[in-house]
């Protein structure tokens, strides 16, 4: 009975149902269907209701109340859907559109809705604009959109179309906003793109698209605004263009173009912006641009041109941004450039200009950003570059400047960033840090300062990085309150003639890096330095420091490198440096220390160079401490010692001889053990690996790696390569160098073994697999951070620590290997280079007179950045975009970012849309398309620096 009853109540709601639906407006019912495809897991069509009892008037759509629908005046007529940024996605049929004859405007933007667009939206015909932007349509563009004849405005940036640029659009009269940027269409633009005859904004950057830039571009007469860049075309600029003569925007950047600049573009006289960077544009920059007065931002950067800085562009008096970096130009800045008025941004690096900057520079204008670095500029900074008020960053760096500073720095109060390392200034530090209140970053490295550091650094309240160091006659005191600022990370000072003691460490939350090295500090180490949990690298070498080595330097838990050699610390070690786990490197050589070195096996990974030249310190991996007997008992340790030395060598002599008699020498094995590798012998070894051969082998390219378990219980990765005598020297001398490079984020190579013709490199085997395996795993952003941070630590070290620098030379996912705490380390470093040394493909020894071995070895270098770049966007993108050095440079910037956001599924409340920025900033530098256009590997981490995670 039970069950007729609610059989009775399921069929009268269907019966209610069907009323319903029978006396619902088509257009309510279409867009109910509509929502039953879409997935909305924000609840945002949450109002797409029908009213129970039926509330509308005869001939009014229930959906006029409903969000994003607009209506007609008397509510019967749909005219508008707006389903903008409501984070929809799903796959739309097309079905429901045929309801809406009259819909004048249709927008999907900001969702993720995927799929073939829907033709059907073609049969729309009363439509005027159409905006399916930053979603996800994929496929071949759909035919029929000529059926829009009253089309104005069609924005599809940011979907993954591919095939060609559809045609038929041209036909569309009315049309004044085309957009088709970032997506794939691949091809050729149409040559029929340049008949529209009222289009005034045309996007297609961004694609892949090809062949020649079409000349019937230069009869749209109407067109305002045209981004085409970001493509791989052929050919050069036509010239037609310049017959674009209602055009205030031009961008073809980073589209693969050569050939000259045409001097046609000049009758562009209403262009406001030109962006013809990251080509391969050659020859000289035509003055005859200087006829486009309005123009207000020129940037020809990253192109092959050559020549001077034409003098006529002190005509364009609007201008505010002039871009000519990574260029070959040369001469001398036009005196002109400095009284442009509405100059704010000027970036000429890298090039090869020379001479004086103009010494009026900044007096006429309002400067924010000058960037001269890396040229041949002589002379002194012009006395009045900051006289604007609004200069922020001032960065001049590898020149030939000389002279003091202008004191007039010290009043700018605007200034953030200032770099003028490597060149050879004079004279004292005329600055005030107290009225420098916004700067965070000062490098005046490796120049000729005297006069010490101004004393009140401590008023600059935001300084994070501090940098004097190779100012040889700097002289003068550490200033007492050095260490209280607040957000301080580096402060080096090291080979610049400072004295007195090190003054307290109060407050220095921040501090990651001090170096005080080469100088002639004196007094103890203040063991309130125990407040620096930061620091990761201490470097107080060759100084006349003395005292204890303060034991709360053991207990600071980021303590990577420590280097207290070359001074006067005496007492013993603090063991608890044996507990540390992020030391790597403690140097206590050439000091007064005593004692024996700790037994951990911390201290034995350290080698010998970190311990000697401390008469009475003793222990592994120096001398053995020998108790003292008294001289009877010397003499007889000393009698015992030698006798059992005589019976080692006996039998040594004699197992020697019966294995040269029995196997020839061409058999014999050595075994070389760097620290960190346990006492066994040549033949636990060979045991091992032969049992562990049959089994876990795996194939690689040129040689076999396999799991063996040695005899005290360690599994180790075996890596074995052939080699001939003749190469044995040179390579046996590469894997030592390998082995002597440690670094927390290299991975150990614990030893080898070997004979004449064949070798058994041993390396940590670690327990968390490789990148490649787990590319695709989620990760928080602060995971992903400690990945590239940690790569690019590992990678610096062997570039920049390693003399002579160690290529890795085969950077990839599967050779990034983690640690039982994720913590990523380099493995496979340097194994490339040994391979072609053993073909004999790579120069064995430095030429003194061509230099051959350094070129070679900066290519591998220039090769590492490069991949660093791809793999860094392999892990923003979980490995969805892999080998994308080219690809990156041919999207527009916003597009990869927001691609990005949404693989990471950013927060926009968070700081980490800014951090992700900045990550492919980096990664966008390093695969530049030429090398001399990376940055180094020290240059690449010192931006990432930037990133608040790295520190966690």
């Amino acid at each position: 009975m039970e069950i007729l009853q609610r059989l009775s109540y399921n069929l009268l709601l269907a019966s209610i149902f069907i009323l319903a639906s029978s006396a619902m407006d088509p257009y309510s019912e279409a867009l109910l269907s509509l929502k039953s495809e879409l997935i909305d897991d924000y609840h945002r069509l949450n109002d797409w209701l029908v009213p129970s009892g039926g509330n509308a008037a005869p001939g009014e759509v229930y959906a006029c109340s409903w969000s994003g629908i607009t209506c007609n005046k008397n509510n019967t007529i749909v005219i508008g859907l707006d389903l903008s940024m409501k984070n929809l996605n799903g796959v739309m049929s097309g079905k429901q559109f045929n309801v809406f004859n009259e819909l004048v405007d249709l927008n999907l933007s900001y969702n993720s809705f995927s799929g073939q667009l829907p033709a059907e939206i073609f049969n729309l015909t009363s439509l005027r604009s159409l905006d399916i932007s930053r979603n996800n349509f994929s496929g071949h563009f759909p035919v029929g959109i000529s059926g829009l004849r009253n089309l104005v405005v069609f924005d599809a940036f940011s979907n993954s179309f591919s095939g060609s640029l559809p045609e038929e659009i041209s036909q569309l009269g009315y049309l004044k906003v085309l957009n088709l940027a970032g997506s794939y269409f691949k091809g050729p633009i149409p040559s029929v793109y340049g008949s529209f005859k009222s289009l005034e904004f045309l996007h297609l950057a961004g694609n892949f698209l090809s062949g020649n830039l079409p000349p019937e571009l230069g009869k749209l007469k109407t067109v305002t605004h045209m981004e085409i860049g970001y493509n791989t075309y052929e050919g050069s600029i036509p010239w037609q263009l310049g017959n674009m003569t209602e055009l205030q925007y031009l961008d073809i950047a980073g589209a693969n173009l050569y050939g000259q600049i045409p001097k046609q573009l000049s009758n562009l006289t209403k262009l406001q912006s030109l962006f013809l960077f990251r080509n391969q544009l050659t020859g000289l920059i035509p003055w005859e641009l200087s006829k486009i007065i309005p123009l207000k931002s020129l940037d020809l950067s990253d192109n092959q041109i050559s020549g001077p800085i034409p003098e006529s562009f002190a005509e364009l008096k609007d201008l505010r941004l002039l871009s000519l970096m990574y260029n070959e130009m040369n001469g001398t800045v036009p005196e002109g450039i400095a009284e442009i008025p509405s100059l704010e941004t000027l970036l000429i690096w890298s090039n090869f200009f020379s001479g004086s900057l103009p010494h009026i520079l900044g007096r006429n204008s309002k400067l924010k950003w000058v960037d001269a670095s890396t040229n041949n500029f002589i002379g002194s900074i012009p006395p009045d570059i900051c006289s604007g008020g609004m200069l922020s960053k001032l960065i001049l760096f590898s020149n030939n400047f000389t002279g003091s500073l202008s004191p007039s720095l010290s009043n700018c109060s605007s200034i953030v960033r200032l770099r003028l390392e490597d060149n050879s200034f004079s004279g004292e530090i005329p600055f005030r840090f107290s009225h420098l209140s916004d700067i965070t970053y000062v490098d005046l490295s490796r120049n000729k300062f005297t006069g010490g550091i101004p004393s009140d650094i401590s008023q600059a309240s935001k300084l994070q990085y501090f940098n004097i160091s190779n100012n040889r006659e700097l002289g003068g005191v550490i200033p007492a309150q050095s260490w209280s600022l607040p957000l301080l990370q580096n402060f080096s000072v090291s080979t610049c003639n400072v004295s007195g003691n090190i003054p307290p460490f109060q407050s220095c939350q921040s501090l990651a890096v001090v170096e005080l090295n080469m100088n002639g500090l004196a007094g103890t180490v203040p063991k309130s330095v125990s407040n620096c949990r930061a620091l990761e690298r201490v470097d107080l070498a060759n100084n006349n420091l003395s005292g204890h080595i303060p034991e709360v330097l053991a207990s600071l838990p980021t303590l990577a490198v420590l280097d207290l050699s070359h001074n006067s610390f005496n007492g013993p070690i603090p063991v608890k440096f044996g507990d540390s786990s992020s030391l790597l490197l403690l140097n206590v050589s050439f000091n007064d220390i005593t004692g024996s070195i700790p037994s951990e096996k911390l201290f034995r990974s350290m080698g010998s160079s970190a311990f000697v030249g401390n008469p009475q310190l003793c222990g592994a991996p120096l001398r053995p401490c020998v108790a003292i007997l008294g001289s009877k008992g010397t003499g007889r340790l000393i009698w015992v010692l030698l006798l059992c030395a005589g019976v080692v060598i006996f039998i040594a002599a004699s197992v020697f001889s019966a294995v040269y008699l029995q196997r020839g020498f061409r058999g014999q094995w050595k075994i070389v053990s760097f620290p960190g590798l346990p006492r066994f012998t040549v033949n636990d070894v060979l045991r091992s690996i032969s049992s562990a051969e049959s089994k876990e082998t795996v194939q690689t390219q040129s040689d076999s790696a396999c799991i063996a378990v040695l005899p005290t219980g360690i599994t180790v990765l075996v890596r074995k390569i052939e080699w001939g005598a003749k190469r044995m020297r040179l390579m046996s001398e590469l894997i030592t160098r390998m082995g002597n490079a440690r670094h927390k984020n290299l991975i150990r190579l614990l030893g080898f073994c070997y004979n004449k013709h064949l070798a058994y490199i041993l390396y940590d085997c670690l327990p968390n697999g490789n990148l490649a395996e787990k590319i695709r795993m989620k990760r928080d952003w602060a995971a992903k951070c400690n990945i590239i941070v940690g790569i690019a630590k590992g990678l610096c070290f062997l570039h920049h620590d390693c003399y002579p620098a160690i290529p890795h030379g085969d950077l990839k996912s599967s050779n990034i290997v983690f640690d039982e705490n994720m913590e990523p380390h380099l493995a496979e470093f340097g194994f490339k280079y040994l391979q072609q040394l053993n073909e004999g493909s790579f120069p064995a020894d430095s030429n003194k007179e061509t230099g051959e071995f350094n070129r070679a070895i900066k290519d591998e270098l220039y090769m590492d950045v490069y991949s660093f770049g791809e793999l860094v966007l392999e892990i923003l993108t979980n490995g969805k975009l892999t080998n994308a050095g080219t690809s990156i440079h041919s999207k527009p910037t916003e597009v990869v970012v927001r691609e990005i956001y949404n693989e990471n599924e950013v927060d926009p409340r968070t700081s980490v849309q800014e951090e992700i920025k900045l990550v492919l900033e980096v990664a966008s530098l390093c695969t530049r398309s030429r090398t001399c256009d990376r940055p180094s590997m020290e240059e690449a981490l010192k931006l990432l620096s930037g990133l608040r995670l790295t520190r966690q």
